[in-house]
C-alpha cells in the first residue's frame, strides 16, 4: 500500500519524505521512527543541542522542536480528512516557527519529554482509523494527500532530519 502512495498523484516533497520510510505499515513505521529517534537522544546532551553547523541552519533542539510542531500540524490534518472535512487545509511557514518555538531557552529533556508524548498520541490517533478513513484525501498547501499518506510522511520527516543530524551534526 506504501507503494502506491508513491506512484499517487501527490506532491514530490511528500513522496521524498513516504520513500524514506521501510516500513510498509504506518504504525511500524512510527514506532521504528520513535525508537531510532530515542536512540539518537542517547548520543545528545543538554550542551550539543544548542549547536548548529552553519550560521543560518537551525539548532538541534530548534529542529527537534520542528519534528513536534510538524507533527501536531500533520495529525490535526490527518483528523480533518479522516473526518471528511472538505475544505482546504492552509500551509504553515516552519521557519517562522521555529524562531518562534523557544526552543533554545527550554531544556532538551522536556523538548524530549514532549517529542515521546506527541509520538505517543500520532500512534493512538492512526490506531484509531479504519481502512475507509486511512484511505480519505483532503488538501492541504495546495496538495492532496491521504490520511494514511500523512503518517509515512510524519515517519518520513522524521527521518529526513535524522539524516541531517548525522550527516551534518554528529557526522558519523
Amino acid at each position: 500500500m506504501k507503494e502506491e502512495l508513491i506512484s499517487a498523484d501527490f506532491a514530490a516533497y511528500f513522496k521524498n519524505y513516504i520513500s524514506m520510510v521501510e516500513e510498509d505499515d504506518v504504525i511500524a513505521a512510527l514506532k521504528k521512527a520513535t525508537k531510532k529517534l530515542k536512540k539518537l537522544c542517547k548520543l545528545l546532551d543538554e550542551e550539543n543541542t544548542t549547536y548548529k553547523y552553519a550560521e543560518d541552519k537551525w539548532t538541534i533542539k530548534e529542529m527537534l522542536l520542528h519534528i513536534i510542531d510538524t507533527e501536531r500540524i500533520f495529525n490535526y490534518r490527518a483528523l480533518c480528512f479522516a473526518r471528511n472535512e472538505q475544505a482546504a487545509l492552509p500551509g504553515f511557514n516552519h521557519d517562522e516557527y521555529v524562531v518562534h518555538s523557544n526552543a533554545n531557552n527550554r531544556s532538551f529533556k522536556s523538548i524530549r519529554k514532549e517529542y515521546f508524548a506527541v509520538r505517543k498520541t500520532t500512534i493512538l490517533l492512526f490506531k484509531s482509523f479504519d481502512e475507509n478513513m486511512l484511505e480519505k484525501v483532503g488538501v492541504m498547501s495546495g496538495n492532496k494527500l491521504s490520511v494514511l499518506g500523512i503518517g509515512f510522511v510524519i515517519a518520513g520527516h522524521q527521518q529526513h532530519h535524522i539524516n541531517v543530524l548525522h550527516e551534518k551534526y554528529l557526522c558519523q
